[in-house]
Parts: C-alpha cells; sequence; structure tokens
C-alpha cells in the first residue's frame, strides 16, 4: 500500500497481483487480496499497456466491469507506438469496458501522469485522511528490504526462477549509523539454488551488492548484509511458511 498526500488530498494506493485461478496456496492468498482490494476500492484504475489485448486477460477484466465504483482504464507505454494503432486500441477497451474512462499514459515520459491525479482527486469521495499526512506508507522497513531484493531478482535471472522464489528479511538491526540485515532467498529446488548462488557465488554476490546499493539510498545508512539460500520445496504451498512471509491466507 501506497500513500500519496497533498495541501487538499490523501490517495491510497493498494496494488493487487491481478486475478489468476489459484493452483497453489500462495495464489490462493494473492487471489484472495485481490479480491479484497476490490471490494474496499473507492476508484479502480486498471493499468494495461500497448502489448496486451483484452483477450490476454478476459476473467478479470469481465471483473473489473462489474465494478460499480469509477474504473479509469490507463493504457501505458503509449511513447512505443502510434497514433493509428493507439486510436484502435483505445476503440478496443471502450468496447470491453465501455463505463470506464480510457486514458492513455506513458509513465517513463510522465505523460498524462498529472492527468490521472486530477481525475482521481475528482471522483474520490469527501473523508478525513486514513492515515497521518507525514504517512506515505503503511509497510515496516523490513518489507521494503524483501522488495528491494525481489526486484534485483526479477532483474537478473530468467523468469522461471523468480517466481519460485521468496525473501525473508531474519534480522533487521538499526544502529545510528548503520543497518544490519540478514537475508533468506528461499527457493523451490536445489538446481534454483544453484541458479541464484552462481559459479563460484558471482550470482549471488551481483544480486545482493546492487540489493546493497538501494538500500543504502533508500534509508540513508550504511548497509551491512549478508545473504543465504536456502530449498523449501513445499514454501508456495505451506501455510505455516505463507504466513511467516506475511501472506493472508484467510
Amino acid at each position: 500500500m501506497g500513500i500519496c498526500n497533498t495541501d487538499d488530498m490523501q490517495i491510497v494506493f493498494s496494488d493487487t497481483p491481478g486475478i489468476l485461478k489459484p493452483n497453489y496456496k500462495l495464489q490462493e492468498s494473492m487471489l484472495n487480496f485481490s479480491r479484497s482490494a476490490l471490494t474496499d476500492a473507492d476508484i479502480l484504475l486498471y493499468v494495461t499497456d500497448v502489448v496486451e489485448t483484452p483477450a490476454q486477460n478476459s476473467e478479470f477484466i469481465e471483473i473489473v466491469s462489474r465494478q460499480t465504483v469509477p474504473v479509469l482504464a490507463l493504457i501505458n507505454k503509449i511513447d512505443l507506438t502510434n497514433q493509428e494503432k493507439l486510436t484502435e486500441l483505445v476503440e478496443t477497451w471502450q468496447e470491453k469496458l465501455p463505463k470506464a474512462e480510457i486514458i492513455p499514459i506513458s509513465a517513463i515520459a510522465q505523460f498524462n501522469i498529472n492527468y490521472v491525479l486530477k481525475r482521481v482527486e475528482e471522483l474520490l469521495p469527501d473523508s478525513p485522511p486514513y492515515f497521518d499526512k507525514s504517512q506515505w506508507t503503511d509497510k515496516p522497513a523490513r518489507f521494503f528490504v524483501s522488495e528491494i531484493f525481489r526486484e534485483k531478482i526479477l532483474l537478473y535471472y530468467d523468469k522461471e526462477v523468480p517466481y519460485s522464489v521468496e525473501v525473508s528479511v531474519e534480522s533487521f538491526k538499526e544502529e545510528a549509523k548503520i543497518i544490519r540485515i540478514e537475508t533468506v532467498i528461499y527457493v523451490e529446488r536445489e538446481s534454483q539454488k544453484g541458479i541464484i548462488i552462481g559459479k563460484a557465488g558471482k550470482a549471488l554476490k551481483k544480486v545482493a551488492t546492487e540489493a546493497r546499493r538501494d538500500l543504502e539510498r533508500f534509508f540513508g545508512k550504511k548497509i551491512y548484509l549478508k545473504t543465504f539460500v536456502k530449498v523449501d520445496k513445499d514454501w508456495r504451498s505451506s501455510d505455516k511458511e505463507l504466513r511467516n512471509f506475511g501472506y493472508q491466507l484467510d
């Protein structure tokens, strides 16, 4: 959850992993979170791009089309297409989501981003702030450690590996000038452990080094980081392990 505060409003963004048919406990948890977020939302922002077509995510789009709250469908990456193709895409999405406002955007070029925020402000119901105006997230520091590690794993490894990986922050000790962190990267198979570590540990060292640099920028302190890799073949299907990792199952 992220919080955007201005002088006149507070927007609480709840990002969802999408709607999918669950094949194991982890996906059930993700599905429960998505449903909860849709139920609680005052406005729904459906983010797609110029590559995705409605047919690729038809089940989720069907759910979106049934929402009673305002829907803004944001077509991202318009810098990668031309006006003719974009016009066709807008028309296609408007057919699938007739009640939605279709807004072409480019996150990288910041095109129409301020307009999206303006529309959100106009559509938000009047309400006192849910959070203190100095707060920008409801997540603890450990969450950002694991997310930064996950980002590096997504960037540096083949697609099949990142989705079988979980990052656990085993220790987080903040001192005056340094933060000491111990993390464990959990994988499902020994072969994945070997891929994560790499020859002579080079792959893991690269990920940990990049993560440490980002963490130092994020926290504004020196980071002492220890990282281990462990195999747990059932972590995606174990209620106990998923709860330990912070997933909501109920």
